[in-house]
């Protein structure tokens, strides 16, 4: 295939612009799928993504277009799915970025612009939604203008549902973007920008051809992992997979190679012909780093193999989780997992439990301390139960996010509010329209995990977008509270908090578990602790047997005397009891506060 036939492009925008809209658009103009099999969100192969209506998986489909051939690749828009965003962006040459013209620019649209630019891609600016009666597109093509420097007249107006201006953006995307390079005959260098596990054929890896043209049958070397495998089938999605007899360089496909070892394929790979192949790798992606963690645990301890293949399998198709075991008194044999965010962690443990048929327990989100003890060592610590005791700590540094918040000027007041009751400092307040303002605050990370996307919308009407990046880390005055059940520590409680919240904490928790442990034939105490100091204290009153009901009349001696019999026996119960937690219990407790 002609180099200068071929355009390779994503989508981006924020979460819900409507960049699959615009997917199910182009495919059904192009002639890609027939009305008749048409359907919303056709690229979206997961029922999540359609339950939930937003893009998890980054997806690419081939589509022809008045003699040229285009690959696109259609992104995910939440803020905790960057990272499938970074690794399409790798196999483009530019991208369309969807803005919604009744809302203007979000904080997720400017990230993902900058992520354009930081590749050095060529940016198609567009309009959506300019068939809503809220529209106006004049003054949101005058907010990019000025924030991201496109002109005004080169802005494109559309609307992805009714189908009005997207044959001119398709136009445009010949015009604009460039084709790829690449020299076809050249030693092969192909990149894995995503895999995914098939039962029945093993891994499957989406690819982009740089150098030299991969055959059909042909022995491949897998540069990274140092493996060999032969090519069984490559193929292209247009957007059904459909096998060809090879792919020459700027082509997107895909390949399968019986692989069946999960850490053979991973994303960034490098891949070339095992013999007279390339000598240098091409460069890989940075590893994500995981902002939040959270201990995994199955219901079934009989589970804990099934959920470490399951875990491996779902990091190929997510290359952005970590896991690591960890074992809990409580909770027995389980994973210590890494997420990007809270929605990727709640999606992650919903996809194990539904692909996998695994029943799961996920203890509270916790993030990454740096310890530093008092004989000078430093410590990395994301799960409480690991930090040392208060007399071995010199000191502690929490990690800080730089947050941007892009909202209607009306609610700057009860946003400012929520980040300085969350510890945060204000660094910038910029005007981007007289309606709009772009808060920039440091917050903790540990204080934006919980719950302060889902406060933030509620202050503010759903209007407010938000972005994030690590901004390092601080000393911070932080101390563990511990949760004792019957005076022993129960270690899936506990957390790290900061000393003036710690009350609040322990008081919270121990009340809520009042609630929900059922009680026992002996008195429960739930009491929170910090180191050996006890904070708060509720408790789970016994059942009672009514042992007098026998007696009646007669002298209160008799009646006394069997009272203190059972309160003999409720001690001894007590001393060698256990309380007995229903699993349900550490789920309901653990749940973020509604």
């Amino acid at each position: 295939m002609q180099l200068d036939r071929i355009r390779n492009f994503s989508i981006i925008a924020h979460i819900d612009h409507g960049k699959s809209t615009l997917s199910d658009r182009i495919l059904e103009i192009t002639g890609a799928v027939q009305t008749r099999d048409m359907k919303a969100q056709y690229l979206d192969t997961m029922d999540l993504e359609r339950e939930r209506g937003i893009t998890i998986k980054a997806q690419n489909v081939r589509v022809d277009w008045k003699d040229h051939v285009f690959h696109l690749i259609d992104t995910p828009g939440h803020v905790d799915f960057g990272y499938e965003v970074s690794r399409s962006l790798a196999a483009c040459e530019g991208v369309v970025l969807v803005v919604d013209a009744a809302q203007g620019i979000e904080a997720q649209t400017l990230a993902n612009c900058y992520l354009a630019l930081e590749h050095d891609l060529e940016i198609v600016a567009v309009l959506n939604k300019i068939d809503l009666p809220a529209a106006d597109p004049d003054r949101y093509a005058g907010e990019i203008e000025t924030i991201l420097g496109i002109p005004r007249d080169e802005i494109l107006l559309m609307s992805a549902k009714t189908g009005a201006g997207v044959d001119g953006l398709l136009d445009a995307i010949i015009e604009r973007i460039p084709p790829p390079v690449g020299d076809p005959d050249a030693a092969l260098q192909a990149l894995i920008f995503d895999s995914q596990f098939d039962q029945y054929r093993g891994v499957v890896s989406s690819i982009r051809i740089v150098n030299g043209t991969m055959p059909a049958n042909a022995k491949l070397q897998f540069m990274q992992a140092g493996s060999t495998h032969e090519a069984i089938e490559i193929g292209a999605r247009l957007p059904e997979p459909t096998p060809v007899k090879q792919l020459g360089p700027g082509e997107v496909g895909y390949l399968i190679a019986g692989i069946k070892g999960v850490g053979d394929a991973k994303s960034g790979e490098t891949i070339t012909t095992a013999t007279g192949g390339a000598t240098e790798a091409l460069p890989g992606y940075r590893e994500p780093k995981p902002m939040v963690f959270s201990g995994l645990f199955p219901i079934d301890g009989d589970d804990f193999e099934n959920l470490r293949d399951a875990l491996a399998k779902l990091q190929l198709n997510d290359a952005s989780i970590t896991y690591t075991p960890e074992s809990s008194g409580a909770l027995g044999f389980g994973f210590r997992c890494g997420f990007l965010g809270l929605l990727h962690m709640e999606i992650v443990k919903e996809r194990l439990e539904r692909e996998f048929d695994l029943a799961l327990i996920a203890t509270s989100p916790s993030v990454e301390y740096l310890v530093t003890k008092t004989d000078g060592t430093q410590i990395k610590v994301d799960n409480p139960a690991e930090l040392p005791e208060a007399q071995k700590i010199d000191f502690v540094e929490e990690p800080y996010f730089k947050l941007s918040v892009i909202t209607p000027t009306d609610f700057t007041g009860p946003l400012m509010e929520l980040c300085q009751s969350r510890r945060g400092e204000m660094k910038k307040m910029e005007y981007l329209s007289p309606e709009r303002v772009e808060l920039v605050y440091e917050v903790p990370l540990a204080e934006v995990v919980v719950d302060f996307f889902d406060q933030m919308k509620s202050r503010t009407k759903g209007y407010a977008s938000l972005d994030y990046e690590l901004a390092g880390y601080r000393r911070s005055n932080l101390v563990k509270v511990d949760l004792l059940l019957n005076g022993i520590p129960a270690d899936a409680f506990s957390t790290i908090v900061h000393r003036d919240k710690a009350y609040q904490y322990g008081s919270r928790m121990c009340e809520k578990l009042k609630e929900l442990i059922p009680r026992q034939m002996f008195d429960v105490p739930i009491q929170s602790a910090i180191g050996g100091k006890i904070i708060s204290r509720e408790t789970v009153k016994a059942r009672r047997k009514d042992v007098t009901a026998k007696c009646y009349g007669g002298d209160i001696t008799r009646k006394r005397k069997l009272l203190e019999k059972q309160k003999e026996g409720k001690k001894k119960m007590k001393s060698i009891g256990r309380v007995e937690v229903p699993g349900d219990v550490f789920i309901n407790a653990l749940k973020l506060d509604e």
